[in-house]
C-alpha cells in the first residue's frame, strides 16, 4: 500500500511540470510585492514602541503632545591645562566667537552662553562650559544641515589652541555615526554577495549552479522586503529590520537551494532522468526545507512574546524573508532545474561550454568524496563511529567548557562606547559627560495636566527640582519645556554617576521624588536612557521564560511529528541549546573579557548589548535546525529503506557532509562580515552568529550527533505507544524506483 506523497513532493512535481507557469508566478509575485511595498512605504517604528513600562507611557504622552521636533547641539569649551576660566577675557572671546560663528551659518537658533540672562552650564571649577543651541527645522533631518555648523566650530578651534572647542549633539552624532553605519552596511552587503558566490562556485564548480541559489535568495529578499512595506503598517518596524532580513534571507535562501540542487545533481549522477531526479529531490530535500523553514519561523515567532516593538519588528521581517525563501525553494527552484536541466553543471572551458553530469570533482568533494561525502569528514566520522563514547565525551566536554563563561554574561545598554574606531565626536561626548555628569543622558520626567503653566503646577515643578537636587543624585542641567497645548511639560534633569548610580537615581525619582512633588499636579512618568534600559531589562526578565518555553515546546512538537521519535526531538533540543550556550561563552570571552580585542580591533565595554542574548537565541535556534533537519532527514530516509541504524547514520552524514560544509561556510562568511562594522553591537552579533554556526556544523553535527546516535542505536527511533496516533510522514519519494537496501531493518523499540 502506497502512502500519500508528501507536500513538498507534490509542490515540486507541479512546478517541474508547469515550469513556465511557476516562473511567471514567482516573478509576478516579486514584482507586485516590490511595487506595492514601495508605493505604501515601510512604516517605521515610533520611538515609544521600542520602549516598555513607565518609559513607554511617557513616550506615548510625548508622541501625542506635538512638541517641536528639534535637534539640540552643544559646543564644549574647555581649558586644556586649567590655566583659563570662564571669567578670563580670552575664554570669553572664544565663547563669543563660537556664538557668532554658529549664528552666521543661519542654521541655528536659541543660542545660550554662560554670559546670558539664562546662562548655560559651567563646571564648578569654572574651566569648562557649554554653548547650547538648536538646529532650525525638523530635528530628524538636521543631520543633513549640520555640516556648516561643524565647519564653523572647527574654524574657531583653530584660533584657540589652548582651549578645546568641540561640537556634539543629536544632529552631529546622527551625521557622523549615521554615515559610518551606512558605509559599514554597504561594505558588508558588498562583501557578502561575492563571498557567497565564490563559495557556491567552488562548491558546485559550475557557473549556473552557483548563480541559481544566489538569484533565488536575492529575489526572495526583494519580495519579502516588499511585503514588509505592506505588513509594517500593521506592526511598525525598526530601521535595522531590512538589514537583518538581508542577512537571514541570504543565509537561509542559499542554504535551501544548496540542499535541493545537491540532491537533484546526486540523482542525475546515478543515471535518473531529469524529471525523476527533480521529483526525488522535491520529496527528500524539499521536505527537509519545508520542516526546516517552519522550525525557523516558529523560533522567530517567539520574539512576538517579548512585547517589545524592536523584537516584534525583527520577528515580522525575518518570518517574511524565511517564508518567502522557503516557498521559492519549493516552487521556483524545481521549475528552474527543469528548465535548465544538465546545463546547470555547465562550465566555460577555453571559450566553450562543457556539461559535466558524472564524475565531476569539485572543491566540496575534495572536502568530500563521492556523492558529496567529505574526505576530511570521512576520517572524522570513522573515528567517531569507532569510539562513540569517547567522541561524545570529548565533544560534549569542549562545548560545556565553552559554555561555562556564559554564566558570567553581563548585559548593558548601547552607549557612545559602542562606536568603535577613530571618531572624534565619541571623545567629545565622553569629555562632556565627565565635565557635566548626566548632561548627555538626562532623565526625562513627563508631566501631563490640564494646564502645566498654572502656578500650582509650576510650583510643583520647582519643588521637584529642589528635592531631586537634595537627594545628591541629580544635578544641572535642568530644563522645562511646555508643548503648544500647554497640557504636557517635559522636564530634563541630569543624573550623577555611572550606570549603577543612574539606575538608582531613576528609582529614587520614581519611588520618592515624583510621588512627593508631582503626583498631585498631574500624571507623571520618568523616561530617558537609564530609565528605558531598566524598563527594557525588566520586561525581558518577565518574558524570556515565555519566549524560551514557546520556542522549545513548538520546536519539540514539530520534530516529534516530523520524525516520529521522542529521542530525536529531545536530543535535537539539547544539542541546539548546547551550541547556543557555547556561542554565548565565545561572546563573553571575546567581547566581555576582551580576548579578541587585538584581532578584531575593538575596545571592550565589559558587557554584551542587552538585546543580543535573546535575539541570538531565537535566530541561532532556528538556523541550527537547518542542518539538523537536513541530516536527520537523510538518516531517516536511509533507515526507512532498510538500512540498519548504524549504517543509516554513516550514510546520512557522509552524503550530506559536502553540502552542510558549503552551507555552513556561507553562513559563517556572511555573518563574519558584520564583525567588520563600526558598532560593537553588530560586531558582537556577527561573531556570535558565525561562532554558533561553525560550532553547530562541526562539533555538533559531525561529532556529537553521530556519536550519540551510535550509542543509542535503534532507541533513536523510540516512540511511546500512546503517541502512535502521530501521522506517518514520508522522508523520501514513496513511489520512486530506488533499489531497496539489503540490510535487515531492526525492530523499532516502543514503550
Amino acid at each position: 500500500m502506497r502512502r500519500r506523497r508528501n507536500l513538498a513532493a507534490s509542490i515540486g512535481g507541479w512546478s517541474a511540470r508547469h515550469r513556465w507557469a511557476a516562473l511567471v508566478i514567482w516573478i509576478a509575485f516579486v514584482a507586485v510585492a516590490t511595487i506595492a511595498g514601495n508605493a505604501v512605504g515601510t512604516a517605521k517604528m515610533k520611538d515609544y514602541e521600542s520602549q516598555n513600562g513607565d518609559s513607554r507611557k511617557a513616550g506615548q504622552i510625548l508622541d501625542g503632545a506635538n512638541f517641536k521636533d528639534v535637534a539640540g547641539e552643544v559646543v564644549l569649551i574647555q581649558s586644556k591645562d586649567g590655566a583659563l576660566s570662564v571669567s578670563d577675557p580670552r575664554f570669553r572671546e572664544a565663547v563669543t566667537r563660537v556664538k557668532d560663528a554658529v549664528t552666521a551659518t543661519g542654521q541655528v537658533e536659541g543660542v545660550r552662553t554662560p554670559y546670558d540672562k539664562e546662562p548655560s552650564p559651567v563646571t564648578p571649577d569654572k574651566h569648562a562650559t557649554l554653548v547650547q543651541f538648536n538646529m532650525k527645522g525638523e530635528g530628524k533631518t538636521a543631520d543633513g544641515r549640520v555640516q556648516p555648523v561643524l565647519t564653523a566650530v572647527a574654524g574657531v578651534q583653530a584660533g584657540f589652541p589652548e582651549l578645546r572647542v568641540e561640537e556634539a549633539g543629536g544632529a552631529s552624532a546622527g551625521k557622523m555615526i549615521g554615515e559610518a553605519i551606512d558605509k559599514d552596511f554597504v561594505r558588508a552587503e558588498q562583501l557578502s554577495l561575492p563571498i557567497t558566490f565564490g563559495i557556491l562556485l567552488a562548491a558546485f564548480g559550475a557557473l549556473l549552479a552557483a548563480l541559481v541559489p544566489l538569484a533565488l535568495a536575492m529575489t526572495a529578499i526583494i519580495g519579502a522586503t516588499g511585503l514588509l512595506g505592506l505588513t509594517s503598517h500593521l506592526l511598525h518596524v525598526d530601521d535595522a529590520t531590512p538589514n537583518l532580513m538581508l542577512l537571514i534571507g541570504l543565509a537561509v535562501g542559499v542554504d535551501y537551494s544548496l540542499f535541493y540542487i545537491r540532491r537533484e545533481r546526486e540523482e542525475r549522477a546515478k543515471g535518473r532522468d531529469k524529471r525523476r531526479a527533480i521529483e526525488i529531490a522535491a520529496a527528500t530535500s524539499g521536505r527537509a526545507v519545508l520542516i526546516s523553514g517552519i522550525t525557523v519561523i516558529v523560533a522567530m515567532a517567539g520574539m512576538f512574546l517579548t512585547g517589545n516593538g524592536t523584537f516584534m519588528g525583527f520577528a515580522e521581517g525575518t518570518i517574511l524573508v524565511v517564508l518567502t525563501a522557503m516557498i521559492g525553494s519549493l516552487t521556483v527552484l524545481p521549475a528552474l532545474l527543469s528548465l535548465i536541466g544538465d546545463k546547470v553543471d555547465a562550465r566555460l572551458i577555453h571559450g566553450t561550454v562543457r556539461v559535466l553530469t558524472r564524475g565531476r570533482v569539485t572543491w566540496a568533494r575534495k572536502l568530500g568524496g563521492r556523492n558529496g561525502e567529505g574526505r576530511f569528514w570521512n576520517k572524522v566520522l570513522d573515528g567517531v563511529l569507532r569510539r562513540p563514547l569517547v567522541s561524545a565525551v570529548l565533544a560534549g566536554g569542549l562545548l560545556v567548557a565553552l559554555a561555562i563563561p556564559a554564566f558570567s554574561l553581563r548585559t548593558g545598554t548601547q552607549t557612545i562606547d559602542d562606536l568603535q574606531g577613530n571618531y572624534a565626536i565619541a571623545e567629545t561626548f565622553k569629555r562632556i559627560d565627565k565635565a557635566f555628569p548626566g548632561g548627555n543622558e538626562p532623565a526625562i520626567v513627563v508631566l501631563k495636566a490640564a494646564d502645566v503653566t498654572t502656578p500650582a503646577v509650576t510650583s510643583a515643578i520647582d519643588r521637584f527640582k529642589q528635592q531631586a537636587f537634595a537627594t545628591g543624585e541629580a544635578n544641572e542641567p535642568f530644563g522645562v519645556e511646555v508643548n503648544p497645548g500647554k497640557n504636557v511639560a517635559r522636564i530634563s534633569i541630569g543624573l550623577k554617576g555611572d550606570v549603577a548610580a543612574t539606575e538608582h537615581a531613576v528609582r529614587t525619582l520614581r519611588d520618592t521624588v515624583v510621588p512627593a512633588t508631582l503626583a498631585g499636579a498631574g500624571e507623571a512618568h520618568v523616561t530617558g536612557n537609564a530609565a528605558g534600559s531598566m524598563d527594557f531589562n525588566d520586561q525581558l526578565a518577565r518574558t524570556i521564560p515565555l519566549v524560551f518555553g514557546f520556542v522549545l515546546l513548538l520546536a519539540f512538537l514539530l520534530l516529534l511529528t516530523s520524525f516520529r521519535s521522542l529521542v530525536v526531538a529531545v536530543k535535537a533540543i539539547l544539542l541546539n541549546l548546547l551550541s547556543v550556550a557555547a556561542a554565548y561563552g565565545v561572546l563573553v570571552l571575546v567581547f566581555q573579557k576582551g580576548y579578541g580585542e587585538g584581532l578584531l580591533g575593538f575596545t571592550s565595554t565589559g558587557y554584551i548589548t542587552d538585546w543580543l542574548p535573546l535575539f541570538l537565541f531565537v535566530i541561532l535556534f532556528g538556523l541550527s535546525m537547518d542542518y539538523h533537519v537536513f541530516i536527520l532527514s537523510r538518516v531517516r530516509e536511509a533507515y526507512d529503506r532498510g538500512m540498519r541504524t548504524e549504517d543509516a547514520i554513516s550514510f546520512g552524514i557522509r552524503s550530506t557532509a559536502g553540502v552542510v560544509t558549503s552551507a555552513a561556510l556561507i553562513m559563517v562568511a556572511v555573518f563574519s562580515t558584520f564583525a567588520t562594522l563600526s558598532l560593537l553591537t553588530f560586531m558582537q552579533m556577527g561573531v556570535g552568529l558565525a561562532a554558533a554556526i561553525l560550532i553547530d556544523a562541526t562539533i555538533v553535527r559531525a561529532v556529537l550527533l553521530p556519536a550519540t546516535m551510535k550509542l543509542l542505536g535503534d532507541w533513536n527511533w523510540y516512540l511511546p505507544r500512546w503517541l502512535g496516533w502521530l501521522p506517518q510522514l514520508s522522508h523520501g519519494d514513496d513511489d520512486d524506483d530506488l533499489e531497496p537496501l539489503p540490510q535487515e531493518k531492526l525492530p523499532v523499540p516502543v514503550g
